[in-house]
């Protein structure tokens, strides 16, 4: 039980620091990106945010629009919803896909952190509509 509290706890904490030390996610405003979702620049990548029924979705781009290969990416989605902290491994898809069963209410925040393929380390915060 202890066991499961440390995890749960320290997910939080990581969570809520990410959040709040997060230079690359604050220095862009979010924008509208080619399938509707909130659009972040980090540092020439761009992440595009389509949360679904029961599914999220993130588009990696680069320079001019051109689709980042998300085979080999690493990353994960770690959900502050409701005061309760939820962390999944996003699958990668061709061509520039990464995808997860998750699902969050309106308002809760969301932190994309992790590695590409290349080495490029992104994260990036949105706001679930």
């Amino acid at each position: 039980m202890f066991k499961d509290f440390h995890k749960s706890t320290l997910i939080a904490l990581m969570a809520a620091l990410m959040l709040a030390l997060s230079p690359y996610a604050m220095a862009h405003e979010a924008t509208k990106g080619p399938n509707g979702g909130a659009l972040v620049d980090v540092e020439g990548h761009h992440i595009e945010f389509v949360p679904g029924e029961g599914q999220f979705t993130f588009y990696l781009t680069g320079e001019k629009d051109a689709p980042i290969d998300s085979a080999g990416s690493k990353l994960k989605a770690i959900i502050l919803d409701g005061g309760k902290t939820q962390q999944v491994d996003l699958t990668p898809s061709e061509p520039n896909k990464l995808t997860a069963e998750a699902s969050a209410s309106s308002g809760a925040k969301v932190v994309v952190s992790g590695t590409l393929a290349d080495g490029h380390a992104l994260q990036a915060r949105f706001v679930v509509p």
